[in-house]
């Protein structure tokens, strides 16, 4: 069977470079790496190199690295750490209308519990936020503005630079979900930017499981933690580390660096092929989404009369998604798209496309000839009324 893998922005299968980094780790590392004792003490040495790995792919010291199972926590520490630790009179927290549903979710949660009122920026046609719309929310009770670098179904870039000047201005820390943009573009913490910034390790090739959030100074120190115990991770987020996968997310990260000008370019000329090969086979082919201003790996496609569920399924064993991995199972068609004003019928037509480290040119090829299959079949079923 000639399997295809182009769910990239779902999740980045693992580098074997960085497997065969943790698996001494795994076979031989013993010890918490808490402990005072030398087997603590290496497996210790370890976290913190991998620390530095980390903050260097973003472009800030080790000491603001702090250490989660994934984006989804550090996301949540980021926000309700934020709202815990806030003076009374800023209790306002802004988010994007297109935040992946762990920040979308928590600022919800945070809403409903009463503890911070919250409000949702739109977007243009082109899928970034509208900075004016954002202008005109915020204000002196404004505490964080939370928005993402790269949207995940659509790989289009926000202004991130002018946000959180915007946001700043307004005296709010800015948090980003980095976790696409992050290895594919350049992104950095500190200086006149972003205050707080989450990573996966699974979205850059690394292993589930692993992710982080990285923060000034002066933004760590404004936190709260929201799991409690051993004061592990500068007193942030409790709990034994996970050394093994720890050690590969750090390899994945410098891979990451080491490579991500290489790699951007080779998978943009592959997305750009894909694109095109889709468009020559087929009509009412459209992209979703600011063409000048998205991630190089990502193309979010509308097939016009085709059910994208249906396309998804008649493609396998070539693997694409009708939507981000934690809402493909809705009914409810894609937030993001349809907060860049398409109808539901055409965000429900729409597939994303994500390429990454290990896509070939033949794999395209493959994929571009499944998906014109199956847009036919799809489309022939639904004017047969079958």
């Amino acid at each position: 069977m000639n399997e295809v893998y182009l769910d990239y922005n779902g999740s980045a299968p693992l580098d074997p470079r960085v497997a065969e980094a943790m698996v001494p780790v795994l076979r031989d590392g013993v010890g918490n790496a808490s402990s005072a004792h030398r087997f603590g003490q290496r497996q210790a040495g370890l976290v913190e190199a991998a620390r530095e790995q980390v903050a260097e792919l973003v472009g800030t010291g080790a000491s603001g690295v702090v250490f989660c199972s994934g984006a989804t926590e550090a996301n949540n520490l980021a926000l309700a750490g934020l709202v815990e630790g806030a003076p009374a009179d800023r209790n306002r927290v802004v988010v994007s209308a297109v935040e992946h549903a762990s920040v979308a979710g928590t600022a919800r949660w945070l809403f409903e519990q009463g503890r911070a009122k919250v409000d949702v920026v739109g977007v243009t046609e082109g899928g970034f936020v509208d900075l004016e719309e954002l202008d005109r929310l915020l204000g002196p009770d404004v505490l964080a503005v939370s928005v993402m670098a790269a949207n995940s179904e659509t790989g289009v870039l926000n202004p991130v630079e002018e946000i959180a000047e915007l946001a700043h201005s307004a005296g709010a820390v800015f948090h980003c979900d980095a976790v696409q943009m992050a290895g594919r573009l350049p992104v950095s913490v500190g200086g006149s930017a972003i205050d707080l910034l989450s990573l996966s390790g699974h979205k850059m090739c690394g292993p589930a499981g692993t992710g982080a959030l990285v923060g000034t100074r002066r933004a760590l120190l404004a936190l709260r933690p929201l799991v409690h115990g051993g004061g592990h991770e500068r007193g942030l987020r409790s709990g034994s580390l996970n050394v093994a996968g720890i050690a590969g997310f750090g390899v994945a990260a410098n891979l990451a660096l080491q490579e991500r000008g290489s790699e951007s370019a080779r998978v943009g000329v592959l997305r750009d092929r894909l694109v095109e090969g889709l468009r020559a086979g087929l009509s009412g082919v459209s992209e979703n989404g600011n063409r000048a201003r998205r991630l190089p790996n990502t193309a979010n496609v509308r097939f016009e009369g085709a059910d994208a569920e249906a396309v998804v399924f008649n493609m396998d064993p070539v693997a694409v998604s009708a939507g981000s991995a934690c809402s493909s199972g809705a009914v409810e068609p894609s937030r993001a798209l349809l907060a860049m004003g398409l109808s539901r019928d055409e965000a429900f037509e729409s597939v994303r496309f994500s390429l990454g480290r290990f896509t070939t040119r033949h794999e395209v090829d493959v994929a571009i000839a499944k998906a014109i299959e199956a847009v036919e079949r799809v489309r022939a079923l639904t004017q047969g009324g079958g």
